[in-house]
Order: structure tokens, then C-alpha cells, then sequence
């Protein structure tokens, strides 16, 4: 089974950047979508952004669009989340995820971190 971690997160001030990283191993065909998703307390588990190994395609949260990017290197098996112009509501524990389809149900993936923790004062 695939395994993934994440990590990059930290304390950042309101418009400010952090970039995080998911390295994951054991990766087969059936793993051929990656995404992020966020957790804030007291809230569900919410869709970041999601991309595919083959062929790059991506999609993202309304909330994410223009300020996170995600992309991936398929020879380091590693997907990143630039966020950029970071806002207080983005703080939250940010987890990646191995699925079969990109899809923003957290039900679809199989596969996750442990997760890192992403705070943006304001």
C-alpha cells in the first residue's frame, strides 16, 4: 500500500507563502490521483486541491483558486501545495491523500499522512 508524508507546514502571517510537500512511496497504477486536504478544529475534512500522476491534471477548492498550486514530480514520487497570500481562515491540519480518481470526497482516498499543521495570523 502506498504510503504518504507530509510536511512544510509552520506559522506564517496573513499574505504570506508556505510550500508543502508529500512524499510518497509504494506507489502503483491504482494510485493515480493525489490531493490535499485541510482540517480546521471543529470542522470537517475539506478539499484543497487534487492532481494526477499521468498527464498533470489538476482541480482545486473555490477557496484555494488563484492562491494554491499543486503540482507534482512523478520521478521524485512527490507532490507539493504552493499557498500563497495565505489568509487566517487557512489555518488547519493539512493532510495528503492517495486515491484512485481525483475527487473531493475524503471517503475516495485510501491513503493518508499524518498531516501538518498550517497557521496564519493575522
Amino acid at each position: 500500500q502506498v504510503q504518504v508524508e507530509e510536511s512544510g507546514g509552520g506559522l506564517v502571517q496573513a499574505g504570506g507563502s508556505l510550500r508543502l510537500s508529500c512524499a510518497t512511496s509504494g506507489r502503483t497504477s491504482d494510485d493515480a490521483a493525489m490531493a490535499w486536504f485541510r482540517q480546521a478544529p471543529a470542522k470537517e475534512r475539506e478539499f484543497v486541491a487534487a492532481i494526477r500522476w499521468i498527464g498533470g491534471r489538476t482541480v482545486y477548492a473555490d477557496s484555494g483558486k488563484g492562491r494554491f498550486t499543486i503540482s507534482r514530480e512523478n520521478a521524485k514520487d512527490t507532490v507539493w501545495l504552493q499557498m500563497n497570500s495565505l489568509k487566517p481562515e487557512d489555518t488547519g491540519v493539512y493532510y495528503c491523500a492517495a486515491g484512485s480518481y481525483m475527487r473531493k470526497n475524503p471517503a475516495d482516498y485510501l491513503a493518508w499522512g499524518q498531516g501538518t499543521q498550517v497557521t496564519v495570523s493575522s
